[in-house]
């Protein structure tokens, strides 16, 4: 197995790219406080003439979740443009209008759903189909209190659109189910699952085309860098656009990449992406100029 590069500069290789796709939640932020050392990375990476795209797996549209952001102290120097799987997934909900659908997920969402048309079913046996963005109340909620629910739908054959593939997040010092983790529940019962957010195509099509109208110009994929902490999610994403990536290490998975003095181990990073038949150009324990 190749190991992935120790970077623990952004600014070393920054010359190399001219378009960086990044992860937000848990690399720029943690759900309750945003993280000065990354987010002025990426506006050092903006000044020198880059261009920083924000690719997040949240489900609500990108226009909603800015204020979320600014919320959380990000600088809108530290971005030039921003999608989300919210996005990529109302194209796959649209086409399935009026439904019903049964929607699971907290009324924070709600902004994913608005002007399709979709009418609401009270529960999977009622509905055509079946939409989640993560548990209703993700504070105290697992993948098992919708197991009972959600066999329902597997056994009536309903498609689950997920608009949230993220397994897990980090929300201050707790990892927090999403809806990736119902998503997974729901194929183990013999469920069909659609998902648009990364690691599959659609996110990344929009976040192309972002870039393309920053760059005035078709996109050079081979100077283009992701930058994630999700093996599953950003590396796979990655990997299967063919674009290099830059593993954040610490993230969700805690210390694991650290060797015994502290800092990042590429053995053990790597490792992490092995367990998932990955790889990653380049590995930090967080994103720093």
């Amino acid at each position: 197995m190749t190991l992935p590069h120790a970077l623990p500069h952004l600014g070393d290789v920054a010359a190399d790219y001219d378009i960086l796709l990044c992860d937000v939640w848990g690399v720029i932020h943690n759900g309750r406080e945003s993280w000065a050392g990354p987010c002025e990375a990426l506006a050092r990476f903006n000044r020198e003439g880059g261009h920083a795209v924000l690719i997040s797996n949240s489900p609500r549209p990108a226009s909603d979740v800015i204020a979320q952001l600014d919320g959380l102290g990000v600088p809108r120097e530290s971005w030039k443009a921003f999608v989300t799987s919210g996005d990529a997934t109302r194209a796959e909900l649209a086409k399935r209008a009026p439904g019903p659908a049964w929607i699971v997920g907290p009324e924070r969402d709600g902004a994913l759903y608005e002007g399709l048309g979709l009418e609401r079913a009270p529960s999977a046996a009622e509905a055509a189909f079946i939409s989640v963005t993560g548990p209703v109340d993700d504070t105290i909620e697992t993948p098992e209190d919708y197991r009972e629910r959600l066999a329902v739908g597997a056994e009536r054959g309903l498609e689950l659109i997920c608009a949230n593939p993220d397994r897990v997040v980090q929300r201050g010092d707790k990892l927090i189910y999403c809806g990736g983790a119902l998503a997974d529940l729901y194929e183990s019962q013999g469920g069909r699952v659609v998902m648009a957010g990364k690691p599959y195509s659609p996110i990344y099509d929009l976040a192309i085309k972002e870039a393309e109208k920053l760059l005035g110009r078709a996109v050079d994929r081979s100077r283009v860098l992701c930058i994630g902490d999700g093996v599953v999610t950003d590396v796979m994403g990655a990997n299967a656009q063919a674009l290099d990536c830059l593993f954040i290490a610490q993230g969700i998975h805690g210390d694991q990449a650290k060797g015994e003095d502290g800092a990042l181990d590429p053995a053990r990073a790597g490792a992490l992406l092995k367990a998932e038949t990955t790889y990653a150009r380049y590995a930090a324990l967080e994103l720093n100029w």
